[in-house]
C-alpha cells in the first residue's frame, strides 16, 4: 500500500487544543472490524461493551518532565528533549540552539525559570537535532521534577493548567515522552464499574518516544523503518491474560501502544523474535495462514521495532480502544491492519463530519470483531 491510502483531510479547529474537565466525558465511536459498522456513544457508556472475564490491557507508562531549558557558557539559549537514557548512564535526547556541538555544556534553569546546579554536557551530535548527552547529577530522579517541563506533541499549542490531565490515572512506570492518550478517558469510577462488572485489568508498560508522531516519509509504506521502543510484560500479567483468555475472554488493548506489546508478546512466544520490522510483509505474502490462530503471550523486556500495517494478522488482540491518529502516520496503519482500511478511512470520514476532537486530548473510538 502506499502512503497517499492513510492520508485525510482535517479542519484544524477538530485538533483538540485542551483536555474536557471530565476525563470520560468524551465521545466514543465504535467500529466493527467486519462489516464497518459504525456507532455513536458517550465514552462513559463503553462499560456497555464489556462481559465478565474481558481483559482490558492497558500500558502503565507515565511521562517524564522531559523538556528542559538552560543557558550555555556564552549566555546563549539551549533545550533538550529527552528521549530515552542509554546503558551508559547518558540520555538520547534532541537538542534545539545554536552549535551544540561535542563538548558543549548547558546549565539548565528550574522549573521556575531560576539558574540550577545541573549541567549538561553535549557526549555526541547525532543526526540532525539528535544529542547524546550526559547530566552533572546522573540519576535524574534527584532532580527533573524541580527542572523538566512535560512535553506536548507538537500540534497542541495551548499549555495545560493541571499536567496530570496529560497522565493516565493509573500511570506508574516513568519513561515516555508522550502519553499512552487512549487511556486518558478512563476515570477510577469506571475502572471500579468494570472490575464490578468481572472485566480483569491487566498492565503492560511500553516507554513512548518522540516518534509516535514522526510521518511516514516512503512512498510505499512497506520501506518505513519503523522506531524501536521499550515494552515489558510480567511473568504474572502474561499468565493471568493467558488464563482469562482460554477461559473464553476477549483481550482488548487500550491504545496502539498496548497493542503493540501485546503483539510483540505474542510473536515472541511463537519463537519469532529480533528485529520483527517485516512481520506485516510476511503475513501479506503468505507466509502465515490468512488468519492466525491466538497465540499465548509470553513475559519479556526489552526493545520492540514491531510495524503492523494492512497485512499482519493479529495473534493476540481480540480488540483495541483508540484514539484518532494524525494523517499517514504509522499509528493509522495499525488500526487498518485491524480494521481493515476501508472501514478505518470511512470512519475517519465520518468522524470528521460528526465534528469528532481530534489526537491526543480527543475523542475514542473502538474497534470490535464480535457484538459486544
Amino acid at each position: 500500500m502506499n502512503l497517499s491510502d492513510f492520508d485525510y483531510h482535517l479542519p484544524e479547529e477538530l485538533i483538540a487544543q485542551t483536555a474536557l474537565k471530565e476525563r470520560s466525558a468524551s465521545r466514543l465511536m465504535t467500529l466493527h472490524r467486519e462489516s464497518g459498522a459504525i456507532g455513536h456513544r458517550k465514552f462513559a457508556e463503553i462499560v456497555d461493551y464489556f462481559r465478565p472475564g474481558d481483559v482490558l490491557v492497558a500500558n502503565n507508562s507515565r511521562v517524564i518532565a522531559a523538556r528542559l531549558f538552560g543557558r550555555k557558557s556564552s549566555g546563549g539559549k539551549a533545550e533538550f528533549l529527552l528521549l530515552k537514557a542509554t546503558e551508559r548512564g547518558t540520555w538520547i535526547a534532541m537538542g534545539g540552539g545554536k552549535r551544540l556541538r561535542e563538548g558543549t555544556e548547558v546549565t539548565l534553569d528550574k522549573k521556575d525559570g531560576t539558574p540550577g546546579e545541573i549541567t549538561v554536557t553535549v557526549e555526541a551530535v547525532l543526526d540532525g537535532p539528535g544529542r547524546e548527552i550526559s547530566f552533572s547529577e546522573p540519576n535524574t530522579q534527584l532532580w527533573l521534577d524541580d527542572y523538566g517541563h512535560i512535553p506536548l506533541p507538537p500540534y497542541i499549542n495551548q499549555t495545560l493548567d493541571d499536567t496530570e490531565r496529560y497522565q493516565t490515572i493509573y500511570s506508574r512506570s516513568e519513561g515516555s515522552a508522550a502519553a499512552p492518550t487512549a487511556g486518558l478517558h478512563f476515570t477510577p469510577e469506571l475502572l471500579l464499574t468494570l472490575r464490578d462488572k468481572g472485566v480483569i485489568f491487566e498492565t503492560v508498560t511500553l516507554h513512548i518516544g518522540l516518534d509516535t508522531f514522526k510521518p511516514v516519509t516512503a512512498d510505499a509504506i512497506s520501506d518505513h523503518t519503523i522506531h524501536s521502543e521499550w515494552a515489558s510484560i510480567a511473568p504474572d500479567t502474561a499468565k493471568r491474560i493467558n488464563d482469562a483468555k482460554l477461559a473464553g475472554g476477549r483481550i482488548i488493548a487500550v491504545g496502539t501502544t498496548s497493542c503493540r506489546t501485546l503483539e510483540t508478546a505474542a510473536l515472541r512466544s511463537a519463537g519469532i523474535d529480533g528485529s520483527l520490522q517485516t512481520i506485516s510483509q510476511r503475513d501479506k505474502n503468505g507466509e502465515t495462514t490468512e488468519m492466525c490462530p491466538w497465540k499465548p503471550v509470553i513475559a519479556f523486556e526489552g526493545s520492540t521495532d514491531l510495524f503492523i500495517y494492512p497485512g499482519y494478522q493479529f495473534r493476540a488482540v481480540d480488540a483495541m480502544l483508540t484514539n484518532f491518529h494524525l494523517p499517514k502516520s504509522s499509528l493509522i496503519m495499525m488500526i487498518s491492519a485491524l480494521a481493515g482500511h476501508k472501514n478505518v478511512m470511512h470512519a475517519y470520514d465520518v468522524a470528521v463530519a460528526e465534528k469528532y476532537r481530534f489526537f491526543s486530548l480527543g475523542d475514542a473510538m473502538l474497534i470490535h470483531q464480535s457484538e459486544f
